[in-house]
């Protein structure tokens, strides 16, 4: 009966963070606060970067970029939502649900293989600290962006054409236990065989973390070996330094993903996936700039004299 019963989807019906009215309205301020301070930090980082020639290394390029993605990933949620907060309806039309999954899950699969690229980037400068601006060349430096965006957008392409195109659906507005457009919400409410669904997003998403956790890991052990051998107290303190931020930034972001999506179905819980999804489509966007710009004496520096100078 459940085959005779399909039907196409013309829109999708969220479920939202509440249902309460005083609750929404607190959410609402709390993430409004929260997305306008992402905005702020992220996009002041990106300018404190672009006018400091002090900043112009591999390094804070590959930050500015983060600081990029950080915007788009977490405005491709977070504005959709706030959205909802204040509107009656929570309906959304087919196509700006494939337009959301395709913008966050390509804008975050990008942030993975960048994350990558700056473990390797810290590999260099400690490993190879003489030759480092000839390894990490513009060129070089280039090619490890396009790479991180053409692949982060080919995978979305691919995952959104499954769960739109290929997912069946016994209501014409089913309603989706999430507040966005989750690619684990639409399989768990699909009507039909989900096991290729399911197959393709656990293959996907295992290879592309796991890929770039083992690019991750394996620069870091190298630089752990290189630290090691480093006699001075001083020298070892200030290599792990130049690391810590972005070990931080990189557990963060890989723990709750990979919690998220590298589960069985059956592990599938709408509520506490809700509260997982908030933390890493909202806060860590919130969260990367501080955890750079907080232990980074450079960037703390030029943002002195910017503030300086702008006062005068």
């Amino acid at each position: 009966m459940g085959v005779l019963n399909k039907t196409a989807a013309t829109e999708f019906l969220l479920a939202g963070l509440t249902e309460s009215p005083k609750l929404k309205c607190i959410l609402f301020v709390f993430f409004f606060c929260i997305y306008i301070l992402t905005l702020f930090q992220n996009a002041g980082l990106i300018v404190l970067i672009s006018v400091d020639r002090k900043l112009y290394t591999p390094m804070y390029s590959f930050l500015c970029h983060l600081s990029f993605l950080d915007i788009c990933y977490s405005s491709s949620i977070t504005i959709r939502m706030l959205m909802d907060f204040v509107s009656h309806g929570r309906s959304i039309s087919v196509a700006g649900c494939g337009l959301q999954m395709l913008s966050y899950t390509g804008f975050g699969v990008t942030e993975c293989f960048l994350l990558a690229a700056m473990s390797y980037d810290r590999y260099v400068a400690i490993c190879h600290p003489l030759s480092y601006l000839q390894i990490m060349s513009r060129q070089a430096v280039l090619i490890l962006l396009v790479f991180s965006y053409v692949g982060g957008f080919l995978n979305a392409f691919v995952e959104t054409g499954f769960s739109l195109f290929h997912l069946d659906f016994c209501e014409q507005r089913p309603y989706v236990h999430h507040f966005f457009c989750d690619v684990m919400a639409l399989i768990e409410i699909s009507c039909g065989d989900t096991r290729l669904n399911q197959m393709i997003l656990f293959s996907f998403v295992s290879f592309i973390e796991f890929s770039s956790l083992m690019v991750i890991l394996a620069s870091y052990l190298c630089i752990i070996v290189s630290v090691l051998r480093i006699s001075s107290s001083t020298g070892r303190k200030k290599a792990v330094s130049t690391c810590a931020s972005h070990l931080t930034v990189v557990t963060l972001f890989y723990g709750t993903v990979m919690f998220m999506y590298l589960r069985p179905s059956t592990a599938y819980s709408p509520e506490q996936d809700k509260v997982i999804a908030v933390f890493y489509t909202i806060i860590i966007p919130f969260l990367n700039p501080l955890i750079y710009s907080l232990r980074n004496r450079d960037v703390k520096s030029s943002a002195k004299k910017l503030i300086v100078s702008l006062i005068k």
